[in-house]
């Protein structure tokens, strides 16, 4: 006879910076322990981040995984157990020619584009130096034609100020190519159209056989708002961004205190 766990047919997905992960070496103690017994009881738990395969497969292991990681943003599903791509989406490559009359209109940007396993740096500044070596990763410094495509996505860096006057300019001239959306104050994400969070979240679902009504999702920041778009609970960290807040998910301890613990708890009362 076989033994179903409480959170059998359940997903689970969370964001990873500042959400699961947060200034310290690992995972807290309590998020991971609440995480094993979710996935112990038959939940699947995976991660939905804008790190790109490269800068999180160090973390891999920090954490009980048990379904293919969303990485970039929402631009690849990565099956870390496996070893192996499940699928990904790439921006057009007009976007090399897009983003050099971006630089050219707001000189002020850099950005970092991922191609594979490498990234390119552009106009690198203090974002982009503090934002790789919070990955641990290292970037080529290239002219923006010299730089291989295809991308899986770029992210602009600058100070709020710039980036909202970068994601201005892209969507007024190609919204119907692009996702532009801030993954925290000093980051702005490029990816193809379509490629988001949310739209990976459901392919994973699916691909899981997983009901829409068994998928949770708790993410802190606005590139986040796309996977708790289809949320059957959208939860989110006390300390999570404004536009998150003001968006109106269920609010759960901050991730310097076990928020995603909480969320497994409030699970543990419905299942």
């Amino acid at each position: 006879m076989i033994t179903l766990g409480k959170f059998d047919g359940v997903l689970l997905v969370s964001d990873f910076d500042d959400t699961l992960y947060g200034d310290g070496p690992t995972v807290s103690a309590g998020n991971w322990r609440a995480i094993d017994y979710f996935t112990r009881e038959g939940g699947r738990f995976t991660i939905a981040t804008g790190r790109a395969r490269p800068t999180f497969a160090a973390y891999a292991q920090c954490v009980p995984i048990n379904a293919p990681v969303i990485l970039s943003n929402g631009s690849a599903l990565y099956d870390f157990a496996a070893g192996r791509m499940v699928y990904e989406t790439y921006l057009p490559i007009r976007a090399r020619d897009d983003l050099r009359q971006v630089a050219a209109a707001i000189p002020a940007i850099g950005f970092e584009a991922y191609h594979g396993d490498d990234i390119y740096a552009y106009n690198p500044n203090e974002v982009t130096r503090r934002h790789l070596e919070r990955a641990h990763a290292t970037a080529a410094e290239v002219p923006i034609l010299e730089m291989p495509t295809p991308w899986s996505k770029v992210i602009l860096q600058q100070e709020r100020p710039v980036l909202e006057e970068v994601q201005r300019y892209i969507l007024d001239r190609w919204s119907g190519l692009y996702e532009v959306i801030f993954s925290s104050t000093v980051l702005l994400e490029l990816t193809r159209k379509g490629s988001s969070k949310g739209g990976m979240v459901r392919y994973l679902a699916a691909m899981l056989d997983i009901a829409p009504e068994h998928v949770y999702c708790v993410g802190d920041n606005q590139n986040d708002i796309p996977m708790l778009e289809i949320s059957a609970i959208p939860f989110a960290p006390a300390n999570c961004a404004r536009e998150v807040k003001a968006w109106g998910p269920r609010l759960v301890r901050s991730c310097e205190e076990d928020g995603v613990a909480e969320v497994v708890e409030i699970l543990d009362g419905i299942y």
